[in-house]
């Protein structure tokens, strides 16, 4: 049984999705595992990680169409709001989704769905650098 772990960081550019699917292929290929699981994880508290649908960028659309309605900024009861109108509602919307995913690697291979990929999903408004940390642990 083997470990590998490394990082990588992805610029955004305000809210929305960005897929980093091929960045988390490349350290598993790095990493020589052929079978085990890669966790991913995003080491932030206002941006998450999505697996979704990649094939047809109007689901990511929706995907965000969504939250905004779920989880609207300038929230009146809101108190974390120091950053601004989507300071707490960034925060919220990552607790909704997940910091991490954890997918299977066989023949040295992620083994996502046909149609699926993984996104950082982006809350904040303005740009930020958004780092990742990929741990591929197996044979």
């Amino acid at each position: 049984m083997g470990a590998y772990s490394a990082s990588f960081e992805i610029q955004t550019k305000g809210k929305g999705t960005y897929e980093v699917t091929d960045d988390v292929a490349n350290v598993v290929r790095s990493s020589s595992v052929t079978t085990g699981t890669a966790t991913v994880f995003i080491q932030h508290t206002s941006a998450s990680l999505v697996i979704f649908e990649n094939a047809d960028p109007s689901a990511r659309v929706d995907l965000s169409a969504f939250f905004e309605r779920l989880v609207p900024e300038d929230t009146p009861y809101f108190r974390h709001t120091s950053e601004g109108a989507d300071d707490s509602t960034s925060h919220i919307r990552m607790v909704l989704t997940r910091s991490s995913e954890v997918i299977p690697v066989a023949e040295g291979r992620l083994q996502l769905g046909t149609w699926q990929g993984i996104f950082v999903f982006e809350h904040r408004r303005a740009a930020h650098r958004r780092r990742l940390v990929v741990s591929v642990v197996g044979e």
